[in-house]
């Protein structure tokens, strides 16, 4: 969100808590109100929008229906609606690891099986996408020594973390890089890898 409208970006944001969202988000951004198992109140929360960035996952609890419900069918319902009201990209936050079954995340209700499912459905939906796939997410948004992005195709990295806004401003740019169109790129951030435009970040994953 910050990322957006620091670039000047006309923004959205689709929140379930007005008061909670007013207080972090920048007063920038148009909030509204609505949820992803809500279809109704996303058709309005998109209307007039051109693309969408959806970061949705299920908090942590013991609702063994709460990946399946958030991960899966919310984000399908978000796919179905953009579909209908021709949104031109839709980029989604995943997660690396998606596709190991035998993860430890996985015994947190099969949440990675159902971020993948959801990946899928993007993907069969005929919706231009691009599906980021980041490592554990730090809150360090500018680290002491700093890091820099490595990007892979799919299933190429399986550990590492980045911070929180690297992987916005990755998001951000996929929506102005045609190489970023119809791709999966999996995200980490380190100290030993060189600091690189975002076009040729997406340009080196095959």
């Amino acid at each position: 969100m910050q990322e957006l409208v620091r670039q000047g970006i006309p923004v959205r944001a689709l929140v379930r808590n007005l008061e909670t969202a007013q207080t972090v988000l920048p007063t920038q951004a148009e909030i509204v109100v609505g949820d992803v198992l809500n279809t109704a109140s996303l058709a309005a929360a998109i209307a007039g929008c051109t693309v969408v960035i959806c970061a949705t996952g299920a908090k942590p609890s013991f609702d063994p229906a709460g990946p399946y419900s958030v991960d899966y069918e919310g984000t399908k319902n978000l796919v179905n609606v953009a579909k209908q009201t021709g949104i031109e990209h839709f980029v989604l936050v995943s997660s690396l690891c998606v596709s190991r079954f035998f993860h430890p995340l996985n015994l947190f209700f099969l949440i990675l099986v159902w971020k993948k499912k959801a990946e899928e459905y993007l993907q069969q939906s005929g919706l231009t996408y691009t599906i980021v796939r980041p490592g554990g997410l730090k809150n360090e948004d500018r680290p002491e020594p700093p890091v820099h992005i490595v990007m892979e195709s799919a299933d190429q990295l399986f550990e590492g973390s980045i911070p929180r806004l690297q992987v916005a401003q990755t998001c951000v740019a996929a929506l102005s890089t045609p190489t970023a169109k119809n791709r999966i790129v999996e995200i980490v951030a380190r100290e030993t890898a060189p600091a690189q435009p975002f076009e040729a970040l997406f340009a080196g994953v095959s």
